[in-house]
């Protein structure tokens, strides 16, 4: 059955559409600087392709890092990677 059709013997039905959850923000309030390989955020800044971090967000870097706390994700896989711990080593932040 339908879920647009009522069902039989309880009067009339209603479809409710949920409402997507939209931000009119500029977003700082969700930005991190992520870890990236190094030879990658070159390569972007060279030919504007994205590029993936280690927590999977994809993006075309453009702000500068420093300005963000680095992100809760990133950090803990490059941590447990190993030679990790050190920030420098194997990755750059956006």
């Amino acid at each position: 059955m339908s879920t647009l059709e009522p069902e039989r013997g309880t009067g009339t039905g209603t479809l409710v559409e949920p409402t997507p959850q939209t931000s009119h923000g500029d977003g700082d309030h969700e930005r991190f600087a992520h870890y990236v390989q190094k030879d990658k955020i070159m390569a972007s800044a060279l030919d504007g392709t994205p590029v993936v971090a280690l927590c999977g967000k994809v993006w075309v870097p453009g702000r500068d890092p420093k300005k963000y706390p680095v992100c809760p994700m990133c950090k803990e896989i490059y941590e447990s990677m190993s030679g990790g711990g050190a920030e420098g080593k194997g990755g750059d932040k956006k």
